[in-house]
């Protein structure tokens, strides 16, 4: 009889000591995911800090901040570019006519591009504008000098300009002869690099 209720003791110690146990294990694993859980929200927190930072950064965030591209801009968006230019990483050497190079071209060519069912017409243009790759005026201006005076880019039409000097300045040169001097260089972007030109480039008519 002492025996039995030794055993009986024994097997309700064992199993209190088994439920404790198996309660420390469970909020130790509570207590785990709730620290995963937590660190990964502070990850994608972090993550999406960053990303809104990045593309407050990016060459269509600059180029909108800037009175001076307003034109481009809003030429960016007509063609449904800005995302790109938002989003995509990269990196992009973009050409950006100023206001005053829009106003050079005749108005009539404007209001054509900027017709919505123009739109792939316009992305053209402004594709012609664009490198696909980060190119600072110092690296262009070596370039040029390793070219015996020009150096040819590939744009995001998969056509080319040509960039060449004039005594200090840089132009560049669209496939239909007319030219564009870079007035302002160097303004940098998350996803790439901007350059200011005086003219709108054109490539050749098909």
């Amino acid at each position: 009889m002492k025996i039995s209720k030794i055993l009986v003791i024994l097997f309700l110690g064992f199993f209190v000591f088994t439920s404790c146990e198996d309660g420390k294990k469970k909020a130790e694993e509570e207590k785990e995911s709730l620290e995963r859980q937590e660190a990964e929200r502070a990850a994608e927190l972090q993550a999406e800090e960053e990303r809104m930072e990045w593309e407050a950064n990016s060459i269509a965030a600059k180029t909108m901040e800037d009175d001076s591209l307003s034109s481009f801009s809003g030429a960016l968006q007509n063609a449904e570019l800005a995302q790109t230019f938002t989003e995509e990483e990269g990196p992009y050497t973009i050409f950006a006519p100023t206001n005053e190079a829009f106003e050079k071209v005749d108005q009539a060519i404007l209001d054509t591009l900027m017709k919505s069912e123009n739109r792939e017409m316009l992305s053209d243009v402004l594709k012609y504008h664009v490198v696909e790759d980060e190119i600072t005026a110092k690296e262009l201006s070596e370039r040029i000098d390793e070219g015996n005076g020009e150096y040819s880019l590939t744009t995001l039409t998969g056509t080319s300009l040509t960039a060449l000097k004039s005594g200090d300045d840089i132009l560049l040169k669209g496939e239909n002869g007319n030219t564009a001097k870079i007035t302002k260089t160097d303004l940098e972007a998350s996803n790439g690099v901007i350059h200011q030109i005086d003219g709108v480039v054109m490539r050749k008519k098909s």
